[in-house]
């Protein structure tokens, strides 16, 4: 009993002298180098030890370590469960996006904060914070790592960081960090799509019972900088979440996720794609309002038009993103060049069906109106002889009282009678048109068949898509 009493007599006095000692380390005068030499002294702090729990309010909401309502020794203590480190994030730079890897470079800020109270000063000190960037080898630290982006910019091992201990044992440890997210976009609707981008964090070797990540202040969104907010467009929305359990790499772990939600350029992709397109499909069409016989207009028209169009969608085919479904940048370039082949080919039945030989043997001058030109041929062959070689325009088509028609009621051999003698008539076949005149009517349902065809296209395909959007 005694040897009891004395070795706790001389732990008391230990306690005392180390503290005496500690107190003159902490005086006013002391560099923030010296008094973090005494603090990271092997005999009482090891890095390799988690924190312990000593602050269970430490948790969401954390305020300035200077606030004097910042959760101290004054709390309740319970001892043991998970460290509570708090996390935020800020948005500093967001680089073009890359089309044809759906690829954003994002600079951040990413700071962690959580209680140590083996760091706890003296308030007798002049510092409100130690600087201990050069301690950075010999304090705890979380052992976060990213999941679920793209690659680094930067080499793994921050270079741009600012560590900080405040009074109370509250470690704020702030880095710069550079990735290349890797996005996800719905790209079967490209380029009307929001691709979103996504990158979470999780201790590598701590489970959730050890460490737990939280959202500092509970935020929901990002904090920005002002540059940000003012100098880039493509950044719509973000989150902050935790990691959903199906998407979590590991279900044990703590993890925070942060999504960014990305729109593209669609005013670019009118100006280089969709207008010209418009353009170029449109201009197919005015061969429909040339001469059925102009071949080396409405041939120049097609043929230059389809080569622009192979042209201008090959260029800017390179910079999609490659992927193997249909997307509506396909539906597009196929359908345009649908129509302008259409409108060569139907250039090529015009001219083909023009330069037919009629059935009968009627001369058509182009630019004369073949019904007149044909009239005189066709009375003449039931007897009717024209003064004049146009005829009336006027005359009727139905027989009159008077009117010589043929009969095959007079025997084996027709013959010809008056329309009012009683005599059946005989029906006559309608002969067939005149090519060219088949030819000019292609050419009239063309102009109103192939614009109503692209119009309604049009409206479809911009409201369809759009709407996936």
């Amino acid at each position: 009993m005694g040897l009891f009493v004395e070795l706790l007599r001389a732990a008391a006095i230990l306690l005392i002298l180390w503290h005496v000692r500690g107190s003159d380390f902490f005086e006013k005068g002391k560099s923030d180098k010296e008094i973090l030499d005494n603090l990271l002294v092997t005999t009482r702090y090891d890095k390799r030890l988690r924190p312990t729990v000593q602050d269970a309010d430490f948790c969401c909401g954390m305020r300035s370590p200077s606030d004097p309502r910042t959760p101290g020794t004054s709390r309740k203590h319970l001892p043991g469960g998970p460290l509570t480190v708090n996390v935020s994030v800020l948005l500093l730079s967001l680089a073009s996006p890359d089309e044809s890897s759906l690829k954003y470079e994002v600079e951040f800020l990413l700071q962690q904060q959580w209680f140590d109270p083996r760091l706890k000063y003296s308030n007798k000190s002049e510092y409100e914070f130690l600087n201990a960037i050069h301690h950075h080898n010999d304090i705890w630290l979380p052992d976060t790592y990213f999941i679920m982006h793209g690659d680094f910019k930067d080499p793994l091992i921050p270079v741009h960081f600012a560590l900080r201990i405040y009074r109370n044992g509250t470690v704020s440890y702030l880095m710069r960090r550079h990735l290349i997210l890797s996005c996800q976009g719905h790209l079967h609707i490209f380029p009307f799509d929001d691709p979103q981008c996504s990158f979470a964090m999780e201790s590598i070797s701590y489970e959730q019972t050890a460490i737990t990540y939280v959202w500092k202040n509970d935020e929901d969104t990002l904090r920005k900088s002002p540059s940000l907010t003012t100098l880039n467009a493509y950044l719509i929305s973000n989150r902050t979440v935790t990691c959903p359990t199906k998407s979590s790499w590991r279900g044990n772990y703590s993890c925070l996720k942060v999504d960014l939600i990305f729109t593209r350029d669609r005013a670019f992709y009118f100006t280089t794609v969709f207008i010209p397109g418009i353009i170029l499909v449109t201009s197919s069409f005015i061969t429909f309002w040339l001469e059925w016989n102009a071949v080396p207009a409405r041939v120049m028209i097609g043929v230059t038009t389809m080569l622009n169009f192979f042209t201008t969608s090959n260029s800017f085919r390179g910079t999609l993103p490659v992927v193997s479904n249909l997307t509506a940048m396909n539906v597009w370039d196929g359908v345009c060049m649908c129509f302008i082949y259409a409108s060569l080919l139907e250039f090529v039945c015009v001219n083909y069906v023009g330069r037919k030989r009629p059935l009968h043997n009627v001369v058509y001058r182009p630019g004369e109106n073949p019904v007149t030109q044909r009239l005189p041929a066709v009375l003449s062959r039931i007897g009717i002889i024209m003064a004049s070689p146009l005829g009336d325009k006027n005359k009727r088509e139905t027989s009159g009282p008077n009117e010589i028609v043929s009969c095959t009621n007079c025997g084996p051999n027709p013959c010809t009678h008056t329309a009012n003698n009683g005599c059946a008539t005989e029906v006559r076949k309608k002969e067939p048109p005149h090519p060219i005149r088949v030819a000019k009517t292609i050419d009239v349902i063309a102009r109103i068949t192939f614009p109503t065809a692209y119009a309604v296209f049009l409206i479809f395909f911009f409201i369809h898509y759009k709407g996936f959007s």
